[in-house]
Protein backbone atom coordinates (compact mmCIF):
# COMPACT_ATOMS: atom_id res chain seq x y z
CA UNK A 1 0.00 0.00 0.00
CA UNK A 2 0.93 3.46 -0.46
CA UNK A 3 2.96 4.76 2.58
CA UNK A 4 0.34 7.72 3.01
CA UNK A 5 -2.55 5.11 2.90
CA UNK A 6 -0.63 3.71 5.37
CA UNK A 7 -0.11 6.50 7.51
CA UNK A 8 -3.79 7.45 7.55
CA UNK A 9 -4.43 3.91 8.69
CA UNK A 10 -2.27 4.25 12.00
CA UNK A 11 -3.67 7.82 12.55
CA UNK A 12 -6.75 6.77 12.36
CA UNK A 13 -6.88 3.97 15.16
CA UNK A 14 -4.56 7.03 17.15
CA UNK A 15 -7.40 8.97 17.25
CA UNK A 16 -10.24 6.68 17.71
CA UNK A 17 -8.28 5.15 20.42
CA UNK A 18 -7.73 9.11 22.07
CA UNK A 19 -11.63 9.70 21.77
CA UNK A 20 -12.26 7.24 24.33
CA UNK A 21 -9.52 7.83 26.57
CA UNK A 22 -10.54 11.65 27.36
CA UNK A 23 -14.26 10.66 27.04
CA UNK A 24 -13.80 8.49 30.10
CA UNK A 25 -11.66 10.38 32.01
CA UNK A 26 -14.48 13.37 31.69
CA UNK A 27 -16.73 11.21 32.93
CA UNK A 28 -15.35 9.24 35.96
CA UNK A 29 -13.55 12.69 37.11
CA UNK A 30 -16.70 14.47 36.84
CA UNK A 31 -19.44 11.85 38.72
CA UNK A 32 -16.34 10.57 41.08
CA UNK A 33 -15.82 14.23 42.59
CA UNK A 34 -19.51 14.41 43.36
CA UNK A 35 -18.96 11.84 46.34
CA UNK A 36 -15.28 12.23 47.11
CA UNK A 37 -14.27 11.13 50.50
CA UNK A 38 -12.14 15.17 50.58
CA UNK A 39 -13.26 18.43 49.65
CA UNK A 40 -10.18 19.24 47.70
CA UNK A 41 -11.22 16.18 45.41
CA UNK A 42 -14.76 17.52 45.33
CA UNK A 43 -13.75 20.51 44.55
CA UNK A 44 -15.03 21.50 40.92
CA UNK A 45 -11.80 24.02 40.11
CA UNK A 46 -9.71 20.98 40.84
CA UNK A 47 -11.22 18.48 38.51
CA UNK A 48 -11.68 21.17 35.66
CA UNK A 49 -7.34 21.68 35.94
CA UNK A 50 -7.19 18.23 36.19
CA UNK A 51 -9.05 17.63 32.77
CA UNK A 52 -7.26 20.23 31.05
CA UNK A 53 -4.07 18.67 32.71
CA UNK A 54 -4.97 15.07 31.03
CA UNK A 55 -5.55 16.66 27.35
CA UNK A 56 -2.55 18.31 27.66
CA UNK A 57 -3.72 21.70 27.74
CA UNK A 58 -3.17 22.58 31.72
CA UNK A 59 -4.40 26.04 32.92
CA UNK A 60 -1.08 27.96 34.38
CA UNK A 61 -3.19 30.87 35.90
CA UNK A 62 -3.97 29.19 39.55
CA UNK A 63 -5.84 32.37 40.23
CA UNK A 64 -8.17 31.91 37.21
CA UNK A 65 -11.50 30.79 38.06
CA UNK A 66 -12.73 28.27 35.52
CA UNK A 67 -16.48 28.06 33.97
CA UNK A 68 -17.69 24.50 34.18
CA UNK A 69 -19.37 24.62 31.00
CA UNK A 70 -16.49 26.06 29.08
CA UNK A 71 -14.11 23.64 29.82
CA UNK A 72 -16.63 20.72 29.28
CA UNK A 73 -17.77 22.26 25.76
CA UNK A 74 -14.22 22.83 24.95
CA UNK A 75 -12.83 19.13 25.76
CA UNK A 76 -15.79 18.14 24.45
CA UNK A 77 -17.91 19.84 21.64
CA UNK A 78 -15.35 22.62 20.28
CA UNK A 79 -14.73 22.27 16.88
CA UNK A 80 -11.84 24.63 16.89
CA UNK A 81 -10.39 23.34 20.02
CA UNK A 82 -6.88 21.14 19.21
CA UNK A 83 -7.83 17.96 21.94
CA UNK A 84 -11.34 18.19 22.06
CA UNK A 85 -13.27 14.65 21.19
CA UNK A 86 -15.57 16.40 18.69
CA UNK A 87 -12.06 17.02 16.62
CA UNK A 88 -10.65 13.57 17.02
CA UNK A 89 -13.35 11.59 15.82
CA UNK A 90 -13.97 14.01 12.52
CA UNK A 91 -9.68 13.18 12.42
CA UNK A 92 -10.62 9.47 12.56
CA UNK A 93 -13.05 9.37 10.04
CA UNK A 94 -10.54 12.10 7.98
CA UNK A 95 -7.92 9.49 7.51
CA UNK A 96 -11.26 6.85 7.33
CA UNK A 97 -11.67 8.75 4.31
CA UNK A 98 -8.39 8.56 2.51
CA UNK A 99 -8.14 4.75 3.07
CA UNK A 100 -11.42 3.85 2.23
CA UNK A 101 -10.07 0.85 -0.37
CA UNK A 102 -8.50 -0.51 2.22
CA UNK A 103 -11.50 -0.83 5.41
CA UNK A 104 -14.56 -2.78 5.45
CA UNK A 105 -18.11 -0.89 4.53
CA UNK A 106 -18.99 -2.05 8.05
CA UNK A 107 -16.44 -0.19 9.57
CA UNK A 108 -16.48 2.79 7.64
CA UNK A 109 -20.45 2.88 8.53
CA UNK A 110 -20.01 2.96 12.03
CA UNK A 111 -16.63 5.89 12.09
CA UNK A 112 -19.17 7.51 9.78
CA UNK A 113 -22.45 6.54 12.13
CA UNK A 114 -19.42 7.85 15.33
CA UNK A 115 -18.87 11.08 13.69
CA UNK A 116 -22.21 12.22 12.99
CA UNK A 117 -23.34 11.18 16.44
CA UNK A 118 -20.65 13.64 17.85
CA UNK A 119 -20.95 16.35 15.31
CA UNK A 120 -24.53 16.61 15.94
CA UNK A 121 -24.67 16.04 19.44
CA UNK A 122 -26.81 19.23 20.94
CA UNK A 123 -24.00 21.44 22.73
CA UNK A 124 -26.74 22.67 25.16
CA UNK A 125 -27.84 19.60 26.05
CA UNK A 126 -24.13 18.37 26.42
CA UNK A 127 -23.35 20.87 28.81
CA UNK A 128 -26.21 21.30 31.25
CA UNK A 129 -26.92 17.36 31.57
CA UNK A 130 -25.78 14.98 28.78
CA UNK A 131 -21.88 14.52 30.04
CA UNK A 132 -23.03 11.19 31.47
CA UNK A 133 -24.68 9.90 27.97
CA UNK A 134 -22.26 11.42 25.62
CA UNK A 135 -18.98 10.13 27.40
CA UNK A 136 -20.95 6.79 27.64
CA UNK A 137 -21.70 6.63 24.18
CA UNK A 138 -18.47 7.48 23.15
CA UNK A 139 -16.80 5.13 24.67
CA UNK A 140 -19.56 1.86 23.60
CA UNK A 141 -18.52 3.44 19.85
CA UNK A 142 -15.09 3.40 20.08
CA UNK A 143 -15.49 -0.35 21.72
CA UNK A 144 -17.60 -1.15 18.44
CA UNK A 145 -15.16 0.29 16.42
CA UNK A 146 -12.35 -1.92 17.73
CA UNK A 147 -15.13 -5.04 17.68
CA UNK A 148 -15.30 -3.88 14.14
CA UNK A 149 -11.57 -3.83 13.09
CA UNK A 150 -11.21 -7.52 14.65
CA UNK A 151 -14.09 -8.78 13.45
CA UNK A 152 -14.33 -7.44 9.64
CA UNK A 153 -10.54 -7.07 8.10
CA UNK A 154 -8.47 -9.51 7.31
CA UNK A 155 -5.38 -9.56 10.27
CA UNK A 156 -2.85 -9.09 7.50
CA UNK A 157 -0.77 -5.41 7.36
CA UNK A 158 -3.45 -3.23 7.44
CA UNK A 159 -5.07 -4.62 10.22
CA UNK A 160 -1.33 -4.72 11.69
CA UNK A 161 -1.21 -0.82 11.02
CA UNK A 162 -4.75 -0.01 12.48
CA UNK A 163 -3.79 -1.96 16.07
CA UNK A 164 -0.34 -0.25 16.33
CA UNK A 165 -1.68 3.21 16.21
CA UNK A 166 -4.08 1.75 18.66
CA UNK A 167 -1.91 0.38 20.90
CA UNK A 168 0.72 2.72 21.03
CA UNK A 169 -2.07 5.64 21.53
CA UNK A 170 -3.85 3.50 24.18
CA UNK A 171 -0.17 3.69 25.94
CA UNK A 172 -0.10 7.27 25.67
CA UNK A 173 -3.38 7.68 26.74
CA UNK A 174 -3.04 5.73 30.34
CA UNK A 175 0.29 7.14 31.18
CA UNK A 176 -1.15 10.56 30.55
CA UNK A 177 -4.37 9.77 32.56
CA UNK A 178 -1.25 8.23 35.33
CA UNK A 179 0.62 11.28 35.18
CA UNK A 180 -2.51 13.87 35.60
CA UNK A 181 -3.55 11.93 38.62
CA UNK A 182 -0.28 11.57 40.07
CA UNK A 183 -0.29 15.63 40.23
CA UNK A 184 -3.45 15.11 41.34
CA UNK A 185 -2.74 12.93 44.27
CA UNK A 186 -0.10 15.13 45.32
CA UNK A 187 -2.12 18.10 45.81
CA UNK A 188 -4.72 16.11 47.06
CA UNK A 189 -2.90 14.90 49.95
CA UNK A 190 -2.90 16.35 53.92
CA UNK A 191 -7.04 16.56 53.47
CA UNK A 192 -8.71 14.64 55.83
CA UNK A 193 -5.23 13.04 56.52
CA UNK A 194 -5.02 11.78 53.42
CA UNK A 195 -2.11 10.04 52.19
CA UNK A 196 -0.28 10.25 48.89
CA UNK A 197 -0.29 6.39 48.75
CA UNK A 198 -3.85 5.88 49.48
CA UNK A 199 -4.81 8.74 47.98
CA UNK A 200 -8.72 8.52 46.29
CA UNK A 201 -7.11 9.37 43.24
CA UNK A 202 -5.75 6.24 42.47
CA UNK A 203 -8.86 4.65 42.58
CA UNK A 204 -9.83 7.21 40.37
CA UNK A 205 -7.49 6.48 37.96
CA UNK A 206 -8.12 2.85 37.91
CA UNK A 207 -12.14 3.58 37.15
CA UNK A 208 -10.85 6.03 34.15
CA UNK A 209 -8.68 3.13 32.83
CA UNK A 210 -12.05 0.79 33.12
CA UNK A 211 -9.58 -1.35 35.57
CA UNK A 212 -11.07 -1.06 39.11
CA UNK A 213 -12.84 -4.21 39.31
CA UNK A 214 -9.82 -6.17 38.02
CA UNK A 215 -7.26 -4.49 39.94
CA UNK A 216 -9.37 -5.12 43.35
CA UNK A 217 -9.42 -8.98 42.05
CA UNK A 218 -6.28 -9.31 41.97
CA UNK A 219 -4.21 -7.61 44.56
CA UNK A 220 -7.55 -8.33 46.92
CA UNK A 221 -7.41 -5.08 48.92
CA UNK A 222 -7.61 -0.90 48.78
CA UNK A 223 -5.83 0.01 46.01
CA UNK A 224 -2.65 2.48 46.44
CA UNK A 225 -0.39 4.50 44.40
CA UNK A 226 2.14 1.40 44.31
CA UNK A 227 -0.12 -1.58 43.49
CA UNK A 228 -2.09 1.25 40.65
CA UNK A 229 0.91 2.17 38.89
CA UNK A 230 2.01 -2.05 38.92
CA UNK A 231 -1.35 -3.01 38.08
CA UNK A 232 -1.71 -0.42 34.46
CA UNK A 233 2.29 -0.19 33.70
CA UNK A 234 3.69 -3.09 34.04
CA UNK A 235 0.99 -6.30 34.53
CA UNK A 236 1.08 -7.97 31.31
CA UNK A 237 -2.27 -9.76 31.80
CA UNK A 238 -4.06 -6.19 32.41
CA UNK A 239 -5.63 -4.92 29.00
CA UNK A 240 -5.35 -1.23 29.70
CA UNK A 241 -1.50 -1.87 30.54
CA UNK A 242 1.65 0.08 29.42
CA UNK A 243 3.38 -3.06 29.21
CA UNK A 244 0.08 -4.96 27.50
CA UNK A 245 -0.16 -2.28 25.17
CA UNK A 246 4.05 -2.37 23.72
CA UNK A 247 3.49 -6.53 23.86
CA UNK A 248 0.87 -5.79 21.35
CA UNK A 249 2.81 -3.25 19.34
CA UNK A 250 5.55 -6.13 19.57
CA UNK A 251 3.40 -8.76 17.43
CA UNK A 252 2.10 -6.51 14.90
CA UNK A 253 5.37 -4.69 14.13
CA UNK A 254 6.48 -8.77 13.16
CA UNK A 255 3.61 -8.62 10.70
CA UNK A 256 4.77 -5.40 9.25
CA UNK A 257 8.76 -6.35 9.48
CA UNK A 258 8.50 -9.78 8.76
CA UNK A 259 12.86 -9.56 8.72
CA UNK A 260 14.39 -12.08 11.38
CA UNK A 261 18.18 -10.80 10.84
CA UNK A 262 19.37 -8.04 13.57
CA UNK A 263 19.10 -4.64 12.81
CA UNK A 264 19.24 -2.21 15.74
CA UNK A 265 18.32 0.72 13.12
CA UNK A 266 14.47 -1.21 12.58
CA UNK A 267 11.27 0.03 14.58
CA UNK A 268 11.04 -3.89 15.54
CA UNK A 269 14.59 -3.76 17.52
CA UNK A 270 13.60 -0.37 18.97
CA UNK A 271 10.27 -1.21 20.06
CA UNK A 272 11.95 -4.72 21.54
CA UNK A 273 14.60 -2.99 23.20
CA UNK A 274 11.41 -0.72 24.84
CA UNK A 275 9.19 -3.59 25.55
CA UNK A 276 12.06 -5.33 27.42
CA UNK A 277 13.06 -2.83 29.83
CA UNK A 278 9.76 -2.54 31.15
CA UNK A 279 9.17 -6.33 31.20
CA UNK A 280 11.74 -6.59 33.81
CA UNK A 281 10.92 -3.52 35.99
CA UNK A 282 10.73 -3.61 39.03
CA UNK A 283 7.60 -1.66 40.80
CA UNK A 284 10.30 -0.09 43.56
CA UNK A 285 12.14 1.56 40.72
CA UNK A 286 9.10 3.60 39.93
CA UNK A 287 8.24 4.57 43.75
CA UNK A 288 11.99 6.44 43.82
CA UNK A 289 10.84 8.49 41.13
CA UNK A 290 7.65 8.40 39.94
CA UNK A 291 7.60 11.85 37.38
CA UNK A 292 10.99 10.88 35.80
CA UNK A 293 9.31 7.18 35.25
CA UNK A 294 6.33 8.70 33.54
CA UNK A 295 8.63 11.44 31.29
CA UNK A 296 10.53 8.28 30.47
CA UNK A 297 7.59 6.38 29.55
CA UNK A 298 6.20 9.04 27.00
CA UNK A 299 9.44 9.60 26.08
CA UNK A 300 9.94 6.40 24.59
CA UNK A 301 6.20 6.15 23.05
CA UNK A 302 6.93 9.11 21.22
CA UNK A 303 10.29 7.51 19.93
CA UNK A 304 8.51 4.65 19.12
CA UNK A 305 5.51 6.61 16.80
CA UNK A 306 8.34 9.01 14.86
CA UNK A 307 10.39 5.75 14.61
CA UNK A 308 7.41 4.10 12.98
CA UNK A 309 6.83 7.47 10.89
CA UNK A 310 10.58 7.32 9.43
CA UNK A 311 10.47 3.71 8.49
CA UNK A 312 7.11 3.17 6.99
CA UNK A 313 5.26 6.26 6.09
CA UNK A 314 8.06 8.79 4.93
CA UNK A 315 8.99 7.65 1.27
Amino acid sequence: MLARVANNLFWMGRYIERSEHIARYLNVNYFSSLDAPNIKSQDRQFVLRSMLFMVGDPEKDESKLLKEEDIIYQIGLNPVYHFSILNNVKLARENANSARDLISTELYEAINKFYHFVLNYPKEIFVKNGLHDFTTHVAEMTAILRGKIRGTLLHDETYAIILMGVNIERATQITRMINAKYNDALMAQGIYEDKFSKSFEWTTLLKCAESYDMMRRFYKKTPTSISTLEFLILNPNCPRSVMNALNQVNEHIKILNPEKRYNKDSTAFLIGRIRAEYEYKYVEEIENDIKAFIENILDSLVEISNKVDEEFFNY
